[in-house]
Order: structure tokens, then sequence, then C-alpha cells
């Protein structure tokens, strides 16, 4: 058996982004960039009014001063001269500033009469004012390459003037259940059946780490019949099979796909649940193998194929985030492998605490939907008790 560390660094090592694409700027939420993006206008474009009032000269705004408005622009229709000695021109949020003004007096500083204004509080220079460029300039690297693209993101694309955007392909990844005791969801289950919840959950888990997933029939315990299936998965950048990885007489996976040329790279990780995962190649595609018990596929995938679909994706890839928290209760002693409880978390007392479930079964759903954490336990570590210190990774998908 290797470590979970060494078996996620052999998983990423061969990866590479996939190719890249052009999309829409309305399509670009969650995508990750693949060129930088630069700045093809300058925000604002020119010094603009932050307030509605009146663009003056500030040696001229003096309380009690009368000015003549010469003009008015309304934001996308400038003002075409200039503000000189005692005028002033009537703006808006938005508005250019004309040329002459250095300062906005806000309208809630002036009484309008007549053909003029009177200033009832001091303008001060610059005041008010957005000067050009003061956002970004032109040139101005607005996003670099590898970031995956927020909300926020979009909208400053849109300011620095993309309609479309450089970014790479959604991973493909094809998803293979095994084991003749599955059905479809809503299917009716026969003798000694299951429902197949593995697909499901694991092409949510691919489409929220941006993937594209490939859900393909799921085969039945028989070589010929995984051979086949996997041959379906050509074209993919990445195959996952669920079931089958262990070392029963039905565990067919490793036969099934070496018929189609599979290299194993490793089988067997130092880790529980998901001890008996495989990685390795179909040709140049690589292939996880996950266990058929859905808690052991969902943790594998957290920790394995979550950071494969990064490497593809464009994005960094790496251990997930672990964070402190204080344990509530007692554990015992860890053997040689690495432990991932399932656990609720709360803040108590000004800190965050995790207590595991009582029953940690890998075929429990239930308990893995409603756990908002995995507490991590190295090999040997000491038996914990009230209070201790642990690792924590959030389950966010």
């Amino acid at each position: 058996m290797i470590s979970v560390e060494e078996a996620r660094a052999r998983i990423i090592a061969g990866l590479a982004p996939v190719g890249a694409e052009t999309v829409g700027l309305s399509a670009a939420h969650g995508r990750v960039l693949a060129a930088p993006v630069l700045a093809r206008v300058a925000h604002p474009p020119a010094d603009v009014s932050a307030m509605d009032g009146y663009a003056v000269r500030a040696v001229d705004g003096i309380v009690g001063a009368q000015l003549r408005v010469i003009g008015e622009a309304p934001a996308g229709h400038p003002f075409g001269g200039a503000v000189g000695p005692g005028e002033t021109v009537r703006l808006f949020t938005g508005s250019f500033v004309p040329a002459g003004a250095d300062t906005i007096l806000m309208q809630e500083n002036a009484t309008a009469g007549p053909g003029g204004i009177v200033v009832n509080e001091a303008a001060v220079a610059g005041r008010h004012i957005r000067g050009r460029g003061q956002d970004f300039a032109v040139g101005d690297v607005l996003l670099p390459a590898g970031r995956r693209l927020t909300v926020r993101d979009v909208g400053l694309a849109a300011a620095g003037n993309y309609p479309w955007l450089t970014v790479f392909r959604r991973p493909r990844v094809a998803i293979l259940s095994t084991g003749d005791e599955i059905s479809l969801p809503g299917e009716a289950v026969g003798p000694g059946g299951i429902v197949n919840s593995n697909s499901a959950m694991l092409a949510a888990f691919v489409a929220a780490c941006g993937g594209e997933a490939v859900v393909l029939p799921a085969a039945g315990d028989d070589a010929a019949a995984i051979a086949a299936a996997a041959e379906a998965a050509r074209g993919a950048d990445f195959l996952v099979t669920t079931g089958g990885a262990s070392v029963g007489a039905h565990d067919l996976v490793q036969a099934g796909l070496g018929a189609q040329g599979f290299a194993l790279d490793f089988w067997k990780i130092a880790m529980r649940p998901g001890k008996p995962l495989i990685f390795g190649h179909m040709g140049a595609m690589p292939v996880l193998g996950l266990p058929g018990n859905p808690v052991s596929a969902y943790v594998c995938a957290t920790l394995f194929l979550a950071p494969a679909l990064a490497a593809l994706a464009g994005l960094p890839a790496g251990a997930p985030v672990f964070e402190a928290a204080r344990l509530l209760g007692s554990l015992k002693a860890n053997d040689v492998r690495e432990d991932y409880l399932r656990a609720r978390l709360d803040w108590q007392d000004g800190g965050l605490v995790a207590e595991a479930f009582a029953r940690q079964d890998s075929a429990m759903l239930k308990p893995l939907a409603g756990a908002d954490a995995l507490i991590r336990r190295p090999p040997f570590q000491k038996a914990l008790g009230d209070g201790d210190v642990v690792e924590i990774i959030r389950l966010v998908l």
C-alpha cells in the first residue's frame, strides 16, 4: 500500500491542461482562463462625476458665490465647451467632467435659480471626480491566466471591453459503474439488487469541479462487458470506474480494462475508506478506479479526483485545504491506515469544533449527506480526547 500523499502526487504528475476554446462572456462564469485578460480600454474612460451636481472651478466655488449655468451634460452626452470663470455645467453621476472644471459641487450644496446657482458649501479641488483610468488603464492585467472566473471577474472582463474570453475547455470525464447488482434510480430493483448512487453522485461531483461528465451504461460483473463499456470511454480526458476494485472473485475491473490495454500504475492505498483504489492508464487516458461503496467513492473523489480535475482544467492541483478544529468527544488510537471520518461542525466558545459520527460505515449515504467535514487522522495517531486538535477538510460539494 502507498500513502495518500504519494497516490495523489502520482495521479496528478502526468496531467496537463486540456485544450483552450473561446466562449461568450455570458458563458464564462466558472471557467478557467487560458490567457490573461488585458484591458482594452481605460476605466473610467475620462474624468467623470461621482455625484449629481455641478462642474465648477474650485477657485469660484466659495460660499455665497453665484455661478452661471452654461449647459447640461447627462451621462453619454459630454459638454462640448469649457467651464470659465463664474461658470458651471450641470452634471449627473457618470457625466464626463468638462474642460476647465476641477471639482464637482454636489447638488445638495447649491441653490438653483433662473440661469444659475448659489454656492452653499465651499468646493474643494478634485472632490467627487473619478479620474480617467482610476480603476484600470489600457494594457493593465485585469485577470491572469489560470484563474477560475467569478461573477465579479465576468463584470471586470466586460468593463475591459471583452465580449469573448479564451478559457480551457471543460475536462470530459467518463463514468463507468460496474456490478450485477446495480440498477438505475427509478428502475425496479431486482432480487439482491441496489440502486446505483455512484454514477449520479460522481457526475454531480465532476460538474461541480468544472468538468463535463459522460455517464456510461453500467457494466455487469464480467470482464468482457467491462472491456466493451470502457471502449466507449475513448476520447474522454479521464475515466472513472466504480466497483470491482477489490480482490473478490467478481472484482473484475482490472481484468476488463486490461483487454483495452490498461497499464496499472498503483493499486491499494493506506487509507480508510478507499483502500482498494486503482490508478493507471488506458492508452493516454488516465483511469481512476474507485471502490463501489458510495462513501469510499466520495472520499476518494475528494482526495484524488478533485485535484486531477484541477490539473486538467489549468488550475493548481494539490492536497485539499486542511483546517484545525477541536474534537468534540473522543477517538480511539488509529492503525496503519490514514483515516477520514465523517463529522459535523459547530462553533463553540469562540472556536470550531468537530464531532465524528458514531457510525462510519462506508455504505451509509445519509450520514455522508449530513456531514460538514472529514476528520483526517494520520497513521498510528494516538487516542484523542475531548478538546484535542484535529485536522478537517470541509465538505462543500
